[in-house]
């Protein structure tokens, strides 16, 4: 592993190998259910096959803090095999979210949901269309997570590390199932002028359906993997959760002014979809009174034109919120890059962690 290129071809490509063999099995395991799960097979591995691999790469490059590099590829295969079943999380956070949001596209793509109901189209099956497709992606999110724990177990980690790489995992599952609940329901509220409340609850979900799941326990649960001291595991929970947030502050920025070339979702789509994100708080809480009455006519029309995207944007530029979650985000950056003076981390684990900040917080996708 290069710390330089902590997310270069080659550590794709390991767990690449790791996430389709463990579907070849799974598939082997269930021919009895052939041909009818023919689809929903195809669709996980299709969905499986893209992404940035983050999650993999902060849970490999903290068993590097921890362990240090080895010479031995053992352990390293199993660690590889642990960090994949991140990926299989993560695909099933993506599925529901995208259900709950009514995404039409995900990765360039339609989104679970709107495969399934293509396929019931194109079969002429009984029944709502709309209605199938949201319980076939419903059941697909199930299957992912249940496949993340199965191939987290199956990883072959040392006996002595498993049970708290297990907490680990378990904990972070929990978070972002909660997350996600405090997400839905700030989307039902009506928004605020008050920036500190607003600001308060879009930073708690940050926190528990990006921040820790994105890199906080993913990082935490390579160093475990690895023998961490309490210290070093301390410590990368103080690189998590600043980067985790800045990670999600990019996205939020992405999700409203991002090229759809790039990220693979049309412009504005967070807009269309109400998100009540920092990006939003600020905009609320430092507009003017149209700009408020814009914000709120507009935010959350699933029929949201270019022209209104277009107006949501201006407000948001306007009124200095874009350039203040700028600031957030490198302030949060410089945040997470001071937590990595803790001693204990290794200097290789130290550079990949560093050059995956960078990754994380530096794109346009």
């Amino acid at each position: 592993m290069d710390p330089r290129r902590p997310l270069g071809a080659p550590f794709r490509a390991a767990i690449d190998d790791r996430i389709s063999g463990f579907l070849l099995l799974q598939t082997d395991a269930l021919g009895d259910l052939q041909p009818d799960l023919g689809p929903l097979l195809a669709l996980t591995s299709r969905l499986l096959a893209g992404g940035k691999r983050l999650r993999p790469a902060f849970c490999a490059w903290g068993y590097v803090a921890a362990a240090g590099p080895k010479d031995d590829e053992s352990p390293l295969d199993a660690v590889l095999s642990a960090a994949a079943s991140l990926e299989l999380l993560h695909a099933s956070a993506l599925v529901h979210d995208d259900v709950m949001d009514g995404s039409d596209t995900r990765r360039g793509d339609p989104s679970a949901h709107r495969q399934f109901e293509s396929l019931h189209l194109a079969d002429g099956r009984l029944g709502d269309p709309e209605t199938f497709g949201r319980a076939g992606a419903i059941l697909l999110g199930d299957l992912l997570v249940m496949w993340s724990v199965e191939m987290l177990e199956q990883a072959g980690l040392p006996a002595a590390v498993l049970p708290g790489a297990l907490t680990i995992a378990q904990a972070m599952r929990t978070e972002v199932t909660c997350g996600q609940y405090l997400d839905v329901a700030a989307q039902s509220r009506p928004l605020g002028a008050d920036l500190d409340h607003a600001l308060a609850a879009a930073n708690r979900v940050v926190e528990y359906k990006s921040a820790r799941y994105t890199v906080y326990r993913p990082a935490q649960l390579g160093a475990i993997i690895g023998g961490g001291s309490a210290e070093l595991v301390a410590a990368l929970a103080a690189y998590g959760s600043p980067l985790g947030r800045a990670f999600q502050f990019r996205d939020d920025l992405l999700g409203v002014f991002g090229d759809p070339e790039l990220t693979g979702k049309p412009v504005g789509d967070d807009l269309r979809e109400g998100k009540r994100t920092v990006l939003i708080a600020y905009t609320m809480a430092h507009t003017d009174d149209a700009g408020r009455r814009l914000l709120t006519a507009l935010l959350g029309d699933p029929d949201l034109d270019a022209t209104g995207v277009a107006s949501l944007q201006q407000v948001i530029v306007d009124c200095g919120a874009h350039e203040a979650v700028e600031t957030m985000i490198a302030t949060y950056y410089d945040e997470a890059i001071s937590a990595l003076a803790e001693p204990s981390i290794s200097t290789t684990g130290r550079e990949g962690l560093t050059a995956l900040a960078a990754a994380a917080v530096h794109r346009s996708t």
